[in-house]
């Protein structure tokens, strides 16, 4: 004799199809990304090994730039230190005068490093 209602044991049946076949459906696009990500990883890899390996024309030229700024504020700064330094050596402090010729050489080390603004 059949019931007139499916029993709960079918409805399970019926609610856990109801969720599967979306699911699997769904899953077949995550599956085909991861596939596809698999495949492509190391191609990626590689590039970004280049990408870290090489250096850009603009790259080096931002560096270039950032030490020459870098060497040019020592510079400035060398060349206030010599400043005072000999305000004090000419009013009679000898180790003012010894600092000073310290300073005097550094500043004479890093004039070459730094290029000639053109006027």
């Amino acid at each position: 004799m059949r019931q007139p209602f499916p029993t709960l044991s079918s409805r399970s049946a019926v609610m856990r199809f109801a969720l599967i076949v979306p699911a699997a459906l769904m899953m077949q696009g995550c599956l085909a990304k991861t596939a596809l990500d698999v495949v492509t990883l190391p191609v990626r890899a590689a590039g970004k090994a280049v990408d870290v390996a090489t250096t850009s024309q603009s790259e080096a030229d931002e560096k270039r730039g950032r030490e020459i700024r870098q060497r040019e504020a020592k510079l400035a700064e060398l060349e206030r230190q010599y400043s005072k330094e000999r305000a004090r050596c000419e009013g009679g402090d000898a180790g003012a005068c010894a600092d000073a010729r310290e300073t005097y050489a550094e500043i004479q080390a890093i004039l070459p490093t730094v290029p000639l603004e053109p006027r």
